[in-house]
Formats: C-alpha cells, sequence, structure tokens
C-alpha cells in the first residue's frame, strides 16, 4: 500500500484546489451580484455568463493542473483565480459608472477574453515545461531577449502619461516590463548559481561590516546602471525598483551576506535621489507624492497637474474600516486611473480598511506559498527562481500599493491580475505556471525520497547535469 502514496497524496492536493476553487467562484458571483443591486436595483442581466464562464475557466484550470502538474501546491491556482475575479468583480462595477457619467467604453468584457488568454498561456507552459531547469540552459538568451524588450520603450512614440513604458506594433500595444520582470528572475537564477561562491567572498571591512570584494561589485554595479537607465530614458520608477530589488533580494538569498543588501540600498537611494532632482517627470512625481493636496492650493508646485493622488486618499478616507458597500461608492471621480494602478482605492473605499487588508494578505499568502515552496526545492536553481517570482510579485504589489497610499510616489504599474491590462494578466499568469512547475517538481522528488530506492527506479525523477 505504500506505493500508493503518492496517488493519495496528488489526488488530495487536487480535491482541495478544487473544493477551494468552487469557494472563489462563489465569492465573485456573490460580489458581481451585490455591486449591480447596489448600482441599479436588480440583478446583472450577465450574471448567468459571468458565472458560466468562470466556472469554465476554473474547470479547464484545474484538469490541466490535475493533468501536468498533480503535486503542485494547492492554493497557488486558487488564489490567482480568486484575484483575478475580483478584478473581473470592479471592472464591471466601475464599467457601470465610467460609461454613465463619462460615456467610456466597457473595459471587463476585453479582461475576461485575457483572462481566459493568461490561464491558456499559464496551461501551455505547465503541459510543455516539464522540468523548470531546462530553462537554466537558455539563462544568457533570457537576459538578451529581456534587455532588449526593456530597452523597447526608450524608442517607442508611445508615451502614456509621462511615462515611456509601452511598444506599439500596428494596432497592437504591449507593456515588456510585465514579462522582463520574470525573465530576469531566471536569468539571475541561473547566474547565482554559477557565481554564488564568489559572490561570497568576503572583502574589506567598512563601518563594521564585511563589504564585497570591488570585482564582484560588477554584476550589482551593471543592473544599478541599467536600472537607472530605464529610469532617466523611460521614466518607469516601478520597472527600474522591480528590476534592481529583485536582483539584490536573490543576491541576498544566494549568499546570505547582509552586505549585499546594504550595498543594494545605498545604491538605490542614492541613484533615485538623483534621478528624482533632476529628471523633470520623476520630479514631478515626487512633489505630488510630497504635498498630495497641492493641486487645490493656488500656486502649485512645478509639475503638479493631476488630483489622483489627493482623490485616492479621499477615497481611502471615505471608505474608513468597513466601507461604503461595493457599488455604493464613487471611485470614477479618479477618472481614467480608477481602472489601472488606482483600482485599490476602488477597494478602500466600498470594501473599506477591511477589503484592503484581504487583498493584500491574499497577495501576500500567494507570495509566502513560493518561498515555501523554494524551500522545498531540491536544486539551487528552483529555489533562487521561486524566490525571484515571489520577489517580483511582492515588489510590483508594494510599488503600487505604496503609490497610491501615499507611502512612496506614484509609479504607474498595474496592480497584478486586479488592474486592467492584457501584458500584466498574461504575465502574471505566466509566473504561475512557473510557481506549478517548481512546486510539482520538489513535491514528486520529496515522495520519490520518501518512498527509497526501489521505488524511484519505478518513478524517475529527471535530473539534468549543470553547474551547482
Amino acid at each position: 500500500m505504500r506505493g500508493l502514496r503518492p496517488l493519495t497524496t496528488a489526488g488530495a492536493r487536487r480535491r482541495t484546489e478544487a473544493l477551494l476553487l468552487v469557494f472563489v467562484i462563489g465569492i465573485a458571483v456573490l460580489g458581481h451580484a451585490s455591486a449591480s443591486l447596489a448600482l441599479g436595483g436588480e440583478l446583472p442581466a450577465n450574471l448567468t455568463g459571468f458565472t458560466i464562464s468562470l466556472t469554465l475557466l476554473a474547470l479547464v484550470a484545474h484538469l490541466g493542473v490535475r493533468r501536468f502538474a498533480a503535486y503542485a501546491d494547492p492554493l497557488i491556482l486558487p488564489l490567482a483565480m480568486l484575484l483575478s475575479a475580483l478584478g473581473l468583480v470592479l471592472l464591471h462595477r466601475l464599467d457601470q459608472s465610467y460609461i454613465e457619467q463619462y460615456g467610456a467604453e466597457a473595459n471587463a468584457p476585453g479582461q475576461l477574453v485575457w483572462t481566459v488568454i493568461g490561464v491558456a498561456a499559464c496551461l501551455l507552459v505547465v503541459a510543455l515545461l516539464r522540468d523548470h531547469r531546462l530553462l537554466q540552459r537558455f539563462i544568457f538568451l533570457t537576459m538578451a531577449v529581456a534587455l532588449v524588450l526593456l530597452i523597447a520603450p526608450a524608442f517607442s512614440p508611445a508615451d502614456t502619461y509621462g511615462a515611456k513604458r509601452w511598444i506599439v506594433v500596428g494596432g497592437f500595444s504591449a507593456q515588456p516590463g510585465e514579462f522582463v520582470k520574470i525573465m530576469i528572475a531566471v536569468f539571475f537564477a541561473g547566474y547565482l548559481v554559477i557565481h554564488r561562491d564568489s559572490l561570497a567572498l568576503a572583502g574589506r571591512k567598512f563601518l563594521g561590516m564585511r563589504l564585497p570584494p570591488m570585482r564582484q561589485l560588477a554584476p550589482i554595479v551593471t543592473v544599478w546602471i541599467l536600472s537607472l537607465l530605464v529610469l532617466v530614458f523611460e521614466r518607469d520608477l516601478g520597472t527600474s525598483l522591480i528590476f534592481f530589488g529583485v536582483f539584490v533580494v536573490m543576491l541576498y538569498v544566494a549568499t546570505e551576506r547582509t552586505s549585499w543588501i546594504v550595498c543594494g540600498l545605498l545604491m538605490a537611494a542614492g541613484g533615485a535621489f538623483v534621478v528624482g532632482s533632476t529628471e523633470p517627470h520623476v520630479k514631478a512625481r515626487v512633489a505630488a507624492w510630497l504635498n498630495p493636496l497641492s493641486y487645490y492650493w493656488k500656486e502649485r508646485p512645478p509639475g503638479v497637474n493631476s488630483d489622483q493622488s489627493a482623490q485616492a486618499l479621499f477615497s481611502f478616507g471615505t471608505g474608513g474600516i468597513s466601507g461604503t458597500g461595493l457599488g455604493m461608492g464613487h471611485p470614477e471621480l479618479i477618472k481614467f486611473a480608477g481602472r489601472s494602478d488606482f483600482i485599490l482605492t476602488t477597494v478602500g473605499e466600498e470594501l473599506g480598511l477591511a477589503g484592503v487588508m484581504a487583498v493584500l494578505l491574499l497577495y501576500a499568502l500567494l507570495v509566502q506559498r513560493g518561498l515555501r515552496m523554494a524551500l522545498g526545492a531540491r536544486d539551487p536553481f528552483g529555489k533562487l527562481l521561486a524566490v525571484g517570482l515571489s520577489a517580483a510579485l511582492a515588489l510590483q504589489v508594494f510599488v503600487v500599493a505604496g503609490g497610491v497610499t501615499g507611502l512612496i510616489p506614484l509609479t504607474g504599474k498595474a496592480l497584478p491580475f486586479l488592474a486592467k491590462g492584457g501584458s500584466s494578466l498574461l504575465a502574471n499568469w505566466i509566473m504561475i505556471a512557473l510557481l506549478l512547475r517548481i512546486s510539482d517538481s520538489a513535491e514528486r522528488q520529496r515522495e520519490a525520497d520518501s518512498r527509497g530506492p526501489v521505488e524511484t527506479v519505478i518513478t524517475p525523477v529527471i535530473a539534468l547535469s549543470g553547474p551547482r
């Protein structure tokens, strides 16, 4: 009976996942119905279609994971699906107010299409990438593609609200920075596995702390310069912070040297101070952050030409602890920004502090599952890749939530899964696919080890040769 243990473990994980997905569908349908009742006094006309679409999407995703990654963590897919479903509910709610107030087009149907595309891409990656260690063979090619995508917006004529983060080809637009965060996590994981010993060397002592040798500082200096170039030429504060932050976090995890964190923080602070003092767009965002209500002054600080930061604070203040109720607020006052990074203000106004904390806890739980699988992974590349993907998600949530709440200057990045954006949804679902694959591989190997050498031959685990 011992040989049946892996099937029992996999089956239990997938049953847990299925029950959680049913719970997710119930929350989404209830939220969609309550928002429509609050706005118009009747159930939404598309409630049946919305329920069927979400149910089929969850069912196909569950069956795909059951088929290709049966040992994967049972919480990852439900968490991603719940965040995506909440995003659809909020966009449906915002569409009604924006159409009535400004005559804008509905965005929820397009978001649903991109959610389907994202889930399909997730399942495709899980099905084709049977071992995540295959990515280690292409780390330099991955970084080359990432660098091209990173600098492409600087040469694109598309300039969205002061920042150059989009590329437009024909009638199709994309935000390459969303995919770059995954590529740099793959590259850094492979690079640090190769060079972790040399990067862990101790150099000279400074202020009571051992700094790395100057020759080993070259990688972090290079990444620092690249992040500053993105900040200067593309005026994209969010991508720059995520790009540099992911590298520093992964570097610390690989070497366990606190000096890398200190070097990273000092370099980030120095670069941000210089660029924030000289680059007009970034300087204006810093001014709006320091004086969010200055839009209403008779003499505004230079560059302050938007009331979005002030309206965001008004929204959070109006919501209080429990919120006004879904559909009972006025998030449309933030105009177009209500469907981008400011979608969190809709949560704060209509669901209150409790709703904001619930959403942030969902992100925190997703990050925690990524870090947990990093601890369970047996190969160094899988460990660092899981850490890098989790750090990228955590940093993006931080820069968006921090900007909207006034903790840091606005960055303009999309809130993962929740905000409108096809590029963001597609990239984040690919990230979910990689996390599913890493967790599946780690659990399979753990089960194989627990069965002993005889049964391991029956269920082999692929062991690719590569640098340790």
